[in-house]
This record gives C-alpha cells, structure tokens and sequence, in this order.
C-alpha cells in the first residue's frame, strides 16, 4: 500500500544533520565544513552521510521519502515546516529550502536505484 505524502516525514531523513544527533564530532565539523546552498557541496554531504542509512532502508521507506518530496515539489511548498525549529550543524542557512529538496530528490533518487540494482 502507497504511503501518503507527509512533510514531517523529512525531519527523520535529516536528522543526522541536525543538533541533537550527538554521536559523532567528526561528522559535524564535515557538516559545518559545507556549503550548503552550493548543490555540489550538498551532493557531496548527501553522498558522504545520507546515503549509507538511507539504502540500509526499507524499499517502501525509500519510495515514501522520494514521493513525498516529489509531491511537494510539484506544489508551491516551501519546506519552511521542514526545518521550523530544526538546528543543524550547517553553518549557513539554507537560502533556498526548494532547491535544498531537489537536490536531496535527486540524490535519493540515485540512491533508491542503486538500492534496487544491487539486490
């Protein structure tokens, strides 16, 4: 059964990025060393950190996460609930909280089909 698309959901995809996840001093100052209203910089974040726990993920998880952003995108979101009260190690704030989500669409996307490849 498909999901529905649900924003808050985002907030669990993003937590390693966020203040509370306190584990690893090492991942936050490769955090804090990004850019992130640059869409390299934010690929390479994505790539490095998001990536790994995102493929160890249920296939109808992944799928629920990319459609939910999809959805989204395509009406005039803009993600401002997403990161309401959400700190994070990013030095900067994000500019553009749309184009942020189209990158991390696009990032997700390449992740769920080389999930799906190498089973």
């Amino acid at each position: 059964m498909k999901r529905p698309p649900k924003l808050s959901i985002l907030r669990s995809l993003l937590f390693t990025y966020n203040i509370e996840n306190l584990d690893d001093s090492e991942r936050e100052i490769f955090i804090a060393s990004k850019n992130i209203n640059n869409d390299k910089e934010l690929t390479e974040l994505f790539d490095t950190l998001t990536k790994p726990e995102f493929i160890k993920s249920k296939k109808d998880e992944r799928e629920w996460h990319i459609n939910t952003i999809r959805h989204f995108l395509n009406t005039d979101e803009n993600f401002e609930s997403v990161f309401y009260l959400f700190d994070t190690y990013f030095n900067d704030e994000i500019t553009d909280k749309r184009q942020f989500m189209k990158v991390l669409l696009d990032c997700l996307d390449k992740y769920n089909a080389e999930a799906m490849n190498n089973k």
